[in-house]
C-alpha cells in the first residue's frame, strides 16, 4: 500500500508556472504507475498526465500537451508535474494517484488529498 501527499499548488497569473509534487510513503513506490488528475469547479475529475512505474512512458491529455511535464524520482519516492504557460482553465484541484495494475483511470486505486491550483487572468 502507498500513501500520497500532493504539494506545490497555489495562485498564479496566466502564463506563469507551478511545479506540483506527489510524495509517496509506504512500500514499493517504484512499482506503481502514477497519474495526475484534476477536478475543475462544476466538472468531473479527469486525468491530466500519467507516467509508468519506470518513468519510460508518459501520456498527457491534449489540452496540456506541450505545457505540462510529468516526471518521477523513484529514489525520492516523488512524482512531479511541471506546469508552464498556465491558463485560467487549468484552475482545479489536482490529485495524484497510484496504480499497481494498469494506467486506465479506473485502475488507479490510491489517491492523495489534492492541492488547489488557481490561475488568474
Amino acid at each position: 500500500q502507498v500513501q500520497l501527499v500532493e504539494s506545490g499548488g497555489g495562485l498564479v497569473q496566466a502564463g506563469g508556472s507551478l511545479r506540483l509534487s506527489c510524495a509517496a510513503s509506504g512500500r514499493g513506490f517504484s512499482n506503481y504507475n502514477i497519474g495526475w488528475f484534476r477536478r475543475a469547479p462544476g466538472k468531473e475529475r479527469g486525468i491530466v498526465a500519467g507516467i509508468s512505474w519506470n518513468g519510460r512512458d508518459t501520456d498527457y491529455v491534449d489540452s496540456v500537451k506541450g505545457r505540462f511535464t510529468i516526471s518521477r524520482d523513484n529514489r525520492a519516492n516523488t512524482v512531479y508535474l511541471q506546469m508552464n504557460s498556465l491558463k485560467p482553465e487549468d484552475t482545479a484541484v489536482y490529485y495524484c494517484a497510484a496504480s499497481n495494475r494498469g494506467r486506465i483511470t479506473s485502475e488507479y486505486n490510491y489517491w492523495g488529498q489534492g492541492t488547489q491550483v488557481t490561475v488568474s487572468s
